[in-house]
């Protein structure tokens, strides 16, 4: 039961990305990470084109999408409805940009996938990550997506362990989920909806939804 909490059910709100679909063929998210390529060019080849403009290869972007001149965007890509894209924004492929979410100045996306409103906005790096609804990065803060060994990952909690298969997994963050700044997320970390997490903090495995993460080992119970 207690691992239920690591599933996509537990952790998103699926109506709250235009990858909603996708979502309904996994039960822990990090399965989905090998299938975005191939969802987004499939998924992009039906967006309306009164809403949608496709710019070069594999590139869809919201007609009300707010994009810098300076953001450097490759496909495949979906930047959805009212979304923004800040100075120097790099979109290295594989990444679906949800409806009113940021990205900001100097912030790296590469195979993800940022829900309705999730906000990457200062010199971000995010990699083989799915970001929830309204969950938020603060400056500085990156995932990790290779272990040092380059080992497969492996998803840590103290109910057990799970086995990726995959060599690239970033971070799982969960709706509402807040990141400090200048905090790393290790390979293969998880964190659950409404958890917040201490500026700094180096950050693997499961963190509980509700919590408040201030250290490793430290972790309080929101009130």
């Amino acid at each position: 039961m207690k691992m239920e909490q690591l599933q996509i059910k537990n952790l998103y709100t699926v109506e709250e990305t235009i990858a909603a679909s996708l979502f309904e063929q996994a039960v822990y998210p990090w399965e989905l990470l090998p299938k975005i390529s191939a969802y987004i060019i499939a998924l992009g080849d039906t967006l309306p084109a009164d809403r949608y403009e496709k710019r070069g290869d594999a590139v869809w972007i919201a007609k009300s999408a707010v994009v810098a001149p300076t953001a450097c965007i490759n496909g495949p890509c979906i930047i959805d409805e009212e979304a923004e894209l800040r100075h120097c924004a790099f979109i290295r492929g594989n990444a679906i940009v949800g409806k009113k979410a940021v990205v900001g100045n100097s912030t790296e996306l590469k195979n993800v996938i940022l829900f309705n409103k999730a906000q990457v906005p200062h010199y971000n790096y995010v990699g083989d990550s799915i970001l929830g609804y309204k969950s938020h990065m603060g400056a500085g803060a990156i995932t990790s997506n290779v272990k040092s060994d380059k080992t497969l990952v492996v998803v840590k909690s103290e109910y057990g362990t799970i086995e990726t298969g995959l060599k690239k997994v970033g971070a799982m963050l969960g709706d509402c989920v807040e990141i400090g700044c200048n905090s790393v997320l290790n390979p293969g970390t998880v964190i659950g909806r409404n958890t917040s997490v201490y500026p700094t903090s180096s950050v693997r495995g499961f963190v509980e939804a509700d919590s408040i993460y201030k250290k490793q080992g430290e972790i309080a119970k929101r009130k």
